[in-house]
């Protein structure tokens, strides 16, 4: 019954709330009358309100355009072939292979910032490639792929902790992985 009542009441007032501001004057303009403000917030209006909020506050912050030092997963270059992606690959995996001077000198951040850039660009390149072969190849070069940057996300994570034999394992598997595909390839 009581839901009832709440449902015919002609004034729902209790469910559309009215905010009522009030201009506080200065001193100076204190002769002139206070003007009211009367705004009504309905549902659609703060859900509006709180979705804009935060775009006008830091929306320098929401659409920034600059990369953060992590991987890259855009994996299509449209005007890159295979042809040109294979020459890039010898170049990228050995500039992969010289993070091992950063590791040595245990600078393990630019060790994992020049590592994330380089392997980013060898992933690219790979990734075109195995696209280019036929589908019979391209299980065996996926596993190899797989394994290359795994054991590269593996390093990243072992640098940041400063674990250094395991560094070492797995800049070892990278070796390995990096010269099994380019003779794949």
């Amino acid at each position: 019954m009581e839901l009832r009542s709440l449902i015919f009441q002609p004034n729902l007032s209790h469910l559309f709330p009215t905010f009522t501001c009030y201009v506080k004057l200065k001193p100076s303009f204190q002769h002139l009358q206070p003007k009211e403000l009367s705004l009504k917030f309905t549902r659609r209006r703060v859900g509006f309100l709180a979705i804009i909020t935060p775009l006008i506050l830091g929306g320098e912050d929401i659409f920034r355009t600059q990369n953060a030092d992590a991987f890259d997963f855009r994996f299509v270059a449209p005007d890159m072939t295979a042809e040109e992606a294979l020459r890039g690959v010898r170049n990228h995996a050995q500039d992969l292979l010289q993070v091992k001077d950063l590791l040595e000198s245990e600078s393990w951040t630019a060790a994992q910032r020049n590592l994330r850039q380089r392997s980013a660009v060898l992933k690219k390149d790979i990734y075109i490639i195995i696209q280019s072969k036929p589908g019979i190849e391209r299980a065996e070069l996926r596993k190899l792929y797989f394994t290359l940057f795994n054991n590269v996300t593996r390093l990243d994570y072992a640098a940041r902790d400063r674990d250094g034999p395991q560094v070492w394992q797995c800049y070892e598997n990278i070796v390995v992985a990096v010269n099994d595909i380019i003779s794949r390839l």
